[in-house]
């Protein structure tokens, strides 16, 4: 059997890889799972709001059946790409039939503005880490001051609010949109956790200013005012007077701080325009000051140009005329034999559902690609040499497993729903494991 057994290659065990990973391991291949992180999971682990239990338990149920499989080895505390423990390169050269590269999408979308660099100004991705208890995020300082401004209106601005609102005891936070109520892009779902927090009055006034700009591109302002207040009939109890606002039509142009310290937000009014049915913002050149203590950028995310792969527009490249299509996706790199699937291929799309539905077909593309070749000669022993010359704690399933009971008694002992380690030491040290020089 060995000699015919397909071995494959998945980078980034996030949803896409683990259910890619598992539609290989089904199909018979040889599976060998590389993971930044010691824990499994990605942004289903550390994406996902920390109260979210139920959902968060239900898919971590599914990734543990994953791991059971037998033809698929964990190798977790692993990076991967230019500045990592092992390049893209490397791992192509060790007798693998293909890689299936599924690391989500670990770079920030910056927009160049003056001021990113001033204490106060972060990116979303860095703020959810941070919450969600993921090292080295996990262990970074952030200035999360009275005032907050986050940029965005999908779902992650809803969380981040909900989290300086609950837990950093923000007084106001104020969500800016560079286009109208009607574009705004979170689920009702979501929004129920914060709209107790919206300043009704204000709400309404911030409606009528923005009510021309509507009424010039024939926009009903009914549209968004309903997709906004639909969720207040099951709002969540307030916890504290912390107020929320929508700022519609206005784009970030520059920060503004005293002593590296951030104290103001530069926004530029915009007016909307309409072309073939897609609603756009158009600067107008006017401008306008916000008094903020911290500005969250929640403005989606873009591949990891030091990973080893060539991109454009915030993605790797994907194959214009794929040999292996997928429902009519390709999702073939530029690379022989190199494949693309959740966030890797398309960054910022969709929820752990999307991720999972695009692994398992990136896999299908991968099993169309090896039905055209002979399996090389099985490379789990050069790889299981490689991890050794790394020098490092490689995590495997078996660590894995003690960490989650370990982890599990924690929180009952505190009385806790779920209980995470803050940093890759503390959870070394509790699975038994020392880093080696």
């Amino acid at each position: 059997m060995s000699n015919s057994t397909y071995f494959v290659a998945v980078i980034g065990a996030g949803p896409a890889g683990l259910f890619g990973a598992r539609e290989l391991a089904n199909q018979g291949v040889r599976v060998a799972l590389f993971n930044r992180d010691i824990k499994p999971g990605g942004l289903a682990e550390y994406g996902i709001y920390p109260e979210k239990h139920t959902m968060k338990e239900g898919l971590r149920k599914q990734f543990r059946q994953t791991l059971e499989l037998a033809n698929i080895d964990y190798y977790g505390n692993v990076s991967v790409g230019t500045n990592g423990d092992m390049t893209l390169e490397t791992i192509r050269a060790l007798d693998f039939d293909a890689v299936l590269v599924s690391a989500g999408a670990q770079g920030t979308k910056s927009l160049g503005l003056p001021g990113e660099t001033l204490e106060g100004v972060y990116h979303a991705k860095d703020v959810v880490y941070f919450y969600n208890k993921l090292p080295p995020f996990s262990q970074k300082k952030f200035r999360f001051g009275k005032r907050c401004a986050i940029i965005g209106a999908g779902n992650v601005m809803v969380d981040i609010a909900r989290h300086l609102i609950n837990v950093q005891k923000a007084e106001e936070v104020t969500a800016v949109v560079r286009r109208g109520p009607a574009e705004v892009n979170f689920t009702k779902d979501e929004m129920k956790h914060l709209v107790g927090y919206l300043d009704l009055q204000e709400f309404d006034s911030e409606m009528e200013r923005v009510r021309p700009a509507l009424e010039a591109i024939h926009q009903d302002l009914e549209i968004g005012r309903q997709k906004i207040l639909d969720s207040l009939a099951k709002a969540d109890p307030k916890t504290s007077d912390a107020k929320f606002h929508f700022d519609f039509l206005a784009s970030p142009t520059a920060m503004y701080g005293e002593n590296g310290q951030l104290t103001k937000l530069e926004v530029e009014e915009n007016i909307l325009t309409e072309k073939d049915g897609k609603t756009s913002a158009k600067g107008t050149g006017a401008k306008r000051m916000l008094d903020v203590d911290t500005v969250i950028f929640a403005i989606g995310d873009k591949v990891d140009d030091s990973f080893g792969l060539p991109t454009e527009w915030n993605e790797f490249i994907k194959s214009k005329e794929p040999r292996f299509p997928v429902e009519g996706v390709s999702y073939e790199s530029t690379l022989e034999g190199v494949f693309v699937g959740g966030w890797s291929r398309k960054a910022s799309e969709g929820l752990v559902g999307y991720a999972r539905r695009d692994g398992i077909n990136a896999a299908k593309a991968v099993l169309q690609y090896l039905q055209t070749k002979q399996a090389s000669k099985s490379g789990v022993e050069a790889v299981a040499e490689k991890m050794k010359s790394l020098h490092k704690a490689i995590i495997t399933k078996d660590d894995i497993t003690r960490l989650e009971a370990i982890e599990a008694e924690e929180a009952k002992k505190r009385g806790l729903e779920e209980f995470k380690f803050g940093s890759n030491e503390e959870m070394l040290q509790v699975m038994g494991l020392v880093e080696t020089a």
